[in-house]
């Protein structure tokens, strides 16, 4: 048996993957026609995005308020929204595809 086929990883929840994801989309609303919003490269905007800012995985309850708490910080918003910019325009300027 595997290690992982003994534990729950189901629960783990990395929270920073729904505001960059909610990030992202509200950024690519205001760059119409500017990026492309293929699959491949979206995904890669989250992928970079993610890699710049702070996780916030959760299991517990506690974890949940937790991550809450972190979020409604301004820093944690601004550190999103900056990622999430820079991803955007770092895949307009090399897209995923030809």
């Amino acid at each position: 048996m595997a290690f992982s086929d003994k534990y729950d990883f189901e629960l783990l929840v990395n929270q920073a993957e729904s505001l960059v994801i909610n990030e992202l989309g509200r950024q690519l609303e205001a760059h119409r026609g500017e990026v492309c919003r293929c699959n491949e490269c979206v995904v890669d905007m989250a992928a970079i995005a993610l890699n710049m800012v702070k996780p916030l995985y959760r299991f517990s309850l506690l974890g949940s308020l937790y991550a809450a708490q972190a979020m409604n910080e301004n820093s944690y918003a601004g550190s999103v929204q900056k990622a999430v910019g820079e991803a955007i325009e770092r895949v307009r300027k090399n897209p995923s595809h030809d």
